[in-house]
């Protein structure tokens, strides 16, 4: 589809009327299928799900109902009940003859419990690990498997935030019930994020697929559009950064950010100014005291100054830990998935983003986003200037390896 919408970079002149929902859809459709040569699909449905009460009930049930294939990788895989009944609903379609493969990062699932590894395995399900520690140069161990992503019967996936542990469990409700978002999909798309998992299973298995793979064509279950986007551990500029970037780039009105790990070089830091300076209303939504990792975030505080000093508006999450990644734009825009806004994600890790262009879907994680504002805190740019000393030498402390956070 072409569209004569993008003969200007920015909002239109004063006086102008601004463009349309679907007239912004498509110009920022064709912007990122040309601007990253991956196309978008029609045909999506997608449910938006918060936090563990919604997420583990949701691939439970799906993993139950599988009939030929459940391909399900991971970074985080520890302990507690829910790593349980993930274990226990894998084997048992193991046991019931579906073909059940399991991709655990070596690093992110070190602490899996081995009696769980075990039924597993005795009841047929392969399991695979993408880059364990103890076999890796020093080069490789740097660079993760982070996606998160279920694909059961090539019809529905899941990706998102969320890992397998007990912390993602509940509803956000206190310091130990982890803040998170996941999105089940079903129509074309879920070939992108089965593509995901291909790509890293191709790593570490010598088989890519086996006759229960069917490749069956997918009918349309929804009207989003939406395009996955992978990013890959490399050197130079890669397609997650230009997917970021093309977002905030094009928005004219607003941009909401919510980031597990905010830990951004300085071009990403004058992207969201940028931003800001032109008018569009750039919220930021981070981790506030209850944070998994202190050192990544003493690394984005470093940059509140900067960004609340050109309009850029900062807020910490307080019950629990904010550990979401989604982005929306003007309303009619989304990215869900692993990445965060951190070097790891964009230059080290495995990573998979679902950019969705669709209204609905996006003014539901507005809502959970306005939500989860009343519950935080914002950082007031006054009187973050006048921060304490320890707290700028914290800051400056973890420079030398921000690049590793």
């Amino acid at each position: 589809m072409t569209s004569t919408q993008d003969q200007t970079p920015h909002a239109a002149g004063a006086g102008a009327a601004a463009p349309s929902a679907d007239a912004r859809i498509q110009r920022l459709r064709r912007r990122l299928e040309r601007l990253i040569g991956i196309a978008a699909t029609e045909g999506n449905a997608l449910v938006p799900l918060r936090n563990g009460d919604e997420i583990f009930p949701a691939m439970l049930e799906a993993i139950g109902s599988a009939r030929h294939t459940v391909d399900l990788m991971t970074f985080v895989y520890w302990r507690g009940d829910i790593a349980r009944q993930f274990a226990e609903a894998l084997s048992e379609r193991a046991r019931a003859g579906v073909r059940v493969r399991l991709l655990l990062d070596g690093f992110g699932s070190r602490l899996i419990e081995k009696d769980q590894l075990e039924t597993m395995e005795r009841s047929g399900v392969q399991v695979t690990w993408f880059r364990r520690p103890l076999a890796l140069s020093p080069f490789k161990q740097n660079h993760r498997c982070h996606r998160k992503v279920l694909v059961v019967d090539e019809q529905t996936a899941f990706t998102g935030g969320v890992g397998i542990a007990e912390e993602w469990c509940g509803d956000a409700r206190d310091a130990n019930e982890w803040r998170d978002t996941h999105v089940q999909v079903r129509g074309p798309a879920v070939d992108g994020i089965a593509a995901a998992f291909a790509q890293n299973w191709a790593e570490c298995h010598e088989e890519l697929f086996d006759a229960r793979d069917r490749f069956v064509a997918h009918r349309p279950h929804g009207d989003a559009i939406v395009q996955v986007v992978r990013g890959s551990a490399s050197f130079g500029w890669q397609d997650m950064q230009t997917l970021i970037r093309v977002v905030l780039e094009s928005a004219e009105e607003r941009v909401r950010l919510a980031t597990a790990y905010f830990a951004p070089d300085a071009y990403f830091v004058e992207l969201l100014c940028a931003a800001a300076r032109r008018g569009v209303r750039v919220e930021i939504l981070l981790p506030g005291p209850h944070t998994d990792k202190r050192v990544c975030q003493l690394a984005g505080q470093q940059h509140y100054e900067a960004l609340t000093a050109c309009g850029v508006r900062v807020f910490e999450y307080q019950p629990t830990m904010m550990h979401a990644k989604v982005i929306t734009a003007d309303g009619v825009a989304s990215l869900i998935g692993s990445t965060n806004l951190n070097r790891r994600s964009l230059d080290h890790d495995e990573e998979v983003m679902l950019a969705v262009l669709d209204e609905g879907f996006t003014a539901t994680l507005d809502r959970h986003f306005e939500e989860d504002l009343k519950v935080s805190e914002q950082i007031e740019a006054d009187r973050w200037k006048r921060r304490a000393v320890v707290q700028r030498i914290r800051e400056a402390a973890v420079l030398p390896i921000r690049r590793f956070l």
